[in-house]
């Protein structure tokens, strides 16, 4: 029996049209439905729109009333013939992430079935082995779930009076962080702009770096003018290192060298002033940015892990990259004087020879640790334990 569609008074200028095209999902191609109606001139505007999706249309009388037969095209039909499928919005779904997401997709969401003659946006970083992490979205996840408000989270009234010479030394420390965190938000930020929408979950996941990246130069910068100072010394050593890591086009070099080397030293960096920062605040501020941190090294990990997996000879020019930074930067000095004897005097706590020695102990113990942390992420990414104390020692001595 012929399916019949009643469609009132209501015409096809009106929505009459999502009636009949629901009517016909119901059946498979080549089988008709009915429609009646009582809208003038039903039957001209339910021919028009039939021709235009596709559709055959026919008039018959049953009943004394005028029937519409619709007979559903076999093909996918009107706008949507040549249509473009983009995957599956699920990344687990095998195949679900193209190796390669095409220009003619768009900003469209991954897994939309997108019309032909859409305009071609073109995203320089479109290849999934460049990019592309299966642990992007669980990071995501943790990185939302992590998330803190610096005005709950940090004691800020928290009272302590620090020797000049001991906040002058957080200032300078504090400085210097301040612009390698630069370095680490403009660093992703640059990247997004680039990266093809149909990898969502990294662009998400770069997307809340940036967000971290600007909370924690915002801490910083909060905690260094707590007692009313400024910000101190940057040097042109300094600035020339972090330039390095922005002028580096590779996707997953970057991440090697920023992430992998530079944001690892640095979670080192940040645990040592928790334990060892003169003031509350300090050492509240060091223990969340650790945390960032460490989230952010996970994603370049298992980045690279990915890549060098599909791609074991990829490995050669991770350490290539590193050997031409070190030769960039030979003739500049590294970490600048300032900030290693302000995190001398941090570590000593005070301005005596045997705190001093203490302090300095300390350093040269972070200093180590930061190394074998390191070795251990190159091994971890295949190298062989001597290249990989090889080429972190060849890592900038301005941490970053």
């Amino acid at each position: 029996m012929l399916p019949i569609i009643d469609i009132e008074n209501l015409g096809l200028d009106a929505g009459a049209h999502l009636l009949v095209k629901h009517g016909l999902l119901n059946v498979p191609p080549g089988d008709e439905i009915g429609v009646i109606g009582r809208c003038p001139g039903w039957e001209a505007q339910l021919s028009a729109w039939c021709r235009s999706q596709g559709h055959q249309f026919a008039v018959s009388k049953q009943d004394g009333r005028t029937v519409a037969r619709v007979r559903r095209g076999e093909a996918e039909i009107g706008r949507w013939r040549g249509a473009m499928h983009t995957g599956h919005a699920d990344p687990t779904v095998e195949g679900a992430v193209a190796g390669q997401a095409q220009a003619c997709w768009g900003l469209a969401a991954r897994g939309a079935t997108v019309e032909a003659g859409s305009p071609a946006i073109h995203f320089r970083l479109d290849q999934k082995m460049e990019v592309w992490s299966d642990s992007a979205a669980d990071l995501y996840k943790q990185a939302v779930a992590a998330q803190w408000n610096p005005d709950a989270v940090i004691d800020w009234d928290a009272p302590f009076e620090l020797p000049d010479i001991v906040e002058d030394a957080v200032v300078q420390v504090l400085t210097y962080m301040i612009e390698n965190e630069e370095a680490a938000l403009i660093v992703p930020a640059r990247f997004l702009g680039q990266l093809h929408p149909h990898f969502r979950e990294v662009q998400a996941l770069l997307a809340i770096q940036v967000a971290d990246e600007a909370r924690h130069i915002h801490v910083f910068t909060r905690r260094l003018r707590l007692k009313g100072r400024e910000p101190a010394l940057s040097t042109a050593g300094g600035q020339t290192s972090l330039k390095t890591l922005l002028d580096e086009p590779d996707f997953s070099i970057t991440q090697f060298l920023l992430s992998v080397l530079g944001e690892g030293t640095f979670v080192s960096l940040l645990h040592f002033l928790h334990a060892h920062a003169p003031d509350p605040v300090t050492r509240q501020v060091a223990r969340l940015a650790a945390r960032d941190e460490a989230r952010h090294v996970a994603f370049g990990m298992m980045h690279l892990m990915s890549r060098l997996e599909q791609e074991p000879q990829f490995r050669t020019r991770l350490a290539n990259a590193v050997q031409s930074r070190n030769d960039a930067l030979s003739g500049t000095s590294g970490l600048n004087e300032e900030v290693f004897d302000a995190l001398i005097l941090l570590a000593a706590g005070e301005l005596t020879p045997t705190a001093i020695a203490a302090g300095y102990v300390r350093v040269q113990e972070l200093m180590l640790d930061m190394a074998a942390g390191r070795q251990a992420r190159l091994e971890k990414l295949g190298f062989g334990k001597e290249t990989a104390q090889q080429l972190s020692a060849l890592h900038t001595r301005n941490f970053m």
